[in-house]
């Protein structure tokens, strides 16, 4: 019977211990609409380093947004801080969150739904060539300020393997 609980013990410790020594390959950081209000001069900055200058990344948008969000899409200055420089690069990009149908993209919850769409034009993965601090800035730029119904919005940085 000692045994038994032994075995069980050992097992639950190094289930539980590993998973702390794995690292994970994922940066994600959001950031709340004050009021689900997006106005255009909120333009949240998110900070991430990279270390592997071998692998490729994908960078994902992450937004939540009611089910009143009144568009099928957003557009988007995406702005990248690289380091040593000094001034953003600055890529326009379009990005849809529902079908022609009017259907949501994303996951939803009652009247919440949950947006993860790549942020790079036809979803390429991304190189970074130095290594160091990047910034990326996100600045809605659709015609109607504030853009309503937006809860919050982010990024997401996966290295593939």
């Amino acid at each position: 019977m000692k045994a038994n609980c032994l075995i069980i013990f050992i097992a639950l410790f190094f289930i539980v211990s590993i998973p702390s020594c794995i690292h994970s390959n994922v940066f994600e950081k959001n950031v709340a609409m004050p009021s689900n209000k997006w106005k255009e001069t909120f333009q949240p900055v998110y900070t991430f380093d990279i270390t592997d200058t071998t692998k490729t990344y994908n960078l994902f948008l992450t937004m939540r947004h009611t089910d009143a969000y009144p568009f099928s899409n957003i557009w988007l200055n995406v702005k990248m801080l690289k380091p040593g420089e000094k001034e953003y690069t600055n890529v326009k990009i379009e990005i849809p969150l529902a079908q022609p149908d009017g259907k949501w993209l994303g996951r939803g919850m009652n009247e919440i739904w949950e947006q993860l769409m790549p942020l790079t034009r036809d979803g390429e993965p991304l190189h970074f060539s130095k290594q160091g601090e990047y910034k990326i800035q996100l600045e809605q730029i659709m015609r109607t300020n504030p853009l309503p119904e937006v809860m919050s919005v982010g990024i997401r940085l996966e290295k593939n393997q």
